[in-house]
């Protein structure tokens, strides 16, 4: 066969593998999404959603005198009299803690449904805080505290104010436990809130409403895992200590104004139809150096392979993401990997064995075969990993393929076989 119709044919047959890896890729995002919305609803219902706890609200009640006085004018419009009026109208105004003492114990809980893991978790939050009416008059006081999820199941809730018990008899309204107390100039108001819920992806407290000040503020956090990511926009921890099981966090400050509040991103595993669509999408690239490879080496040790031979090849690196694809939401995604790994390579190596022998098949095939796709596949399982193996893979390949044929005539070697090819015609007729 002529150089150049080889080479044509090898690439018609990437240009067709790349077109099935693209249309394997679209379909596997397809069924993500599919999965990801209509299981997003349902983890919703069964686990809840994520979680931003607001700090409670605090508002003094009051009835304040206001005197009028309205002038009563005649036809001409002269002054005859002065009105005076009085009426009691209701004041308010919003006041904030004194001191705010928060601990949380956030538990991984992931659960895996179809081509998802949805990162869920179990917390546990307990939080107390204090007001002193530093007013000179006495004031109504209402205590409010918001719930962050208003579909959300509260387990072992208590409301205390002032070492009164109030869980059992409040009745949340408009998503928030309420109740007033009256406060005497100078009185230390005390309250606390304890409760466990569920939740997804986040949870964060939110210490202010908008930009506002805060003072004797102390948030504990316990965490059950090591890979720790705090909510964007949020504030980092101001000390952490490790701990067997996970970390242990604390945002504390003496007064500070703050404008944002402070929270954990809930750790994820490799999402395995992202992981699906991503190999799939990058595979054309490992098959690229893989045949470039092949194709240079078979050169050198006289092992050409017909373009017929390099279309099975790719249909072998096709069956990786293919069984991949649809293994990922039935098993766990090392087996799903491992078995497809397994089956691609069985395929590629039996088969270029009986074509190129077992030598070929096994040591410069296989082990091609194991950096190129195994490999390069390996580094989507590591964020950030995925580009420098693809650079290394190519240099690394670059390396070895100058280094083998730096010597090589490459004019004469191709001028011998287009030689080669135009004689086998004629010997075929003799």
């Amino acid at each position: 066969m002529h150089p150049f119709l080889r080479i044509f044919g090898i690439i018609a047959v990437f240009t067709t593998a790349t077109i099935g890896w693209f249309v394997l890729a679209g379909v596997t995002e397809s069924r993500t999404n599919t999965s990801r919305y209509s299981l997003s609803s349902q983890v919703v219902s069964l686990w809840g959603k994520a979680q931003v706890q607001a700090a409670p609200t605090l508002m003094l009640y009051w009835q304040e005198e206001v005197v009028e006085s309205k002038d009563i004018l005649d036809a001409r419009g002269a002054v005859i009299t002065t009105r005076i009026e009085r009426r009691m109208e209701n004041k308010t105004q919003f006041v904030d803690p004194a001191s705010t003492q928060i601990d949380v114990d956030l538990n991984q809980d992931e659960r895996r449904k179809g081509l998802m893991w949805f990162p869920l978790y179990d917390v546990g939050f307990d939080g107390t805080w204090t007001y002193t009416h530093a007013q000179a008059v006495a004031r109504d006081l209402q205590i409010s505290f918001p719930f962050p999820d208003s579909e959300a199941m509260y387990d072992d809730f208590h409301f205390v104010v002032n070492g009164k018990e109030l869980g059992a008899e409040s009745r949340p309204v408009a998503g928030a436990a309420t109740t007033t107390i009256h406060v005497e100039p100078g009185q230390l108001v005390s309250f606390a809130v304890k409760y466990k819920s569920r939740g997804a992806n986040t949870w964060s407290y939110q210490p202010t409403a908008g930009v506002g000040q805060v003072e004797n503020f102390a948030l504990n956090m316990t965490t059950d895992f090591k890979k720790v990511d705090f909510v964007v926009p949020g504030r980092s921890p101001s000390a952490k200590e490790e701990t067997d099981d996970g970390w242990k966090l604390t945002w504390a400050y003496t007064r500070a104004v703050a404008g944002f509040g402070m929270g954990m991103v809930m750790p994820t595993r490799v999402q395995p139809g992202e992981l699906a669509t991503s190999l799939a999408f990058s595979a054309p690239l490992s098959l690229g150096l893989y045949f470039l490879w092949i194709y240079v080496l078979g050169i050198l040790k006289g092992k050409e392979a017909h373009p017929i031979n390099y279309f099975f090849l790719s249909g072998a690196f096709f069956a990786f993401n293919l069984l991949f694809a649809y293994t990922a939401d039935h098993l766990e995604l090392e087996w799903a990997f491992a078995l497809s790994a397994a089956v691609s390579l069985g395929l590629a190596v039996s088969y270029l064995r009986l074509v190129l022998g077992a030598r070929f098949a096994f040591l410069e095939a296989g082990v091609a075969q194991l950096l190129y796709q195994v490999g390069f596949a390996t580094a989507h399982l590591v964020d950030g990993f995925t580009g420098l193996t693809v650079t290394v893979l190519g240099i690394l390949t670059l390396f070895m393929l100058m280094q083998l044929t730096g010597r090589m005539d490459w004019s004469a070697v191709l001028a011998s076989k287009a030689r080669k090819a135009s004689e086998e015609p004629a010997k075929a007729v003799v």
